[in-house]
């Protein structure tokens, strides 16, 4: 199934087709994530196709530079990133997904960001 995925302003739209749908949920708790707090859904690297706005998405990395984090550059929302825990992976916002509530899909997990074997020497 393709889910219509769309920042605030409406500028950027992604056709996206989810790994395991909704049961894929959870959150983050490195520095970033922390402070972002979106509930991150997963996604194949091929599962994601930008239907309008790719010259309008920014692109944010830091650390390792492995992940990737795109935000649109009108409204600032957060709509996906490459993983850095498996960069074969897509990470998209739940919220941004229409019809979808974050409130609805109940307790999210947490996955240790802080800890992150990439950080370990």
């Amino acid at each position: 199934m393709t889910h219509r995925l769309t920042c605030h302003c409406g500028a950027v739209e992604l056709a996206v087709t989810l790994s395991d749908g909704f049961a894929s949920a959870r959150r983050c708790d490195c520095s970033f994530c922390a402070r972002r707090g979106a509930i991150a859904l997963t996604a194949p690297l091929d599962g994601i196709r930008i239907v309008k706005g790719a010259d309008n998405l920014t692109l944010y990395q830091w650390g390792t530079k492995t992940a990737k984090h795109y935000f649109c550059r009108t409204c600032g929302i957060y709509t996906h990133h490459q993983r850095r825990s498996n960069p074969n992976e897509y990470g998209v916002n739940a919220a941004c997904i229409e019809g979808v509530n974050p409130r609805d899909l109940g307790a999210v997990p947490w996955t240790d960001g802080i800890n992150h074997p990439s950080d370990r020497g």
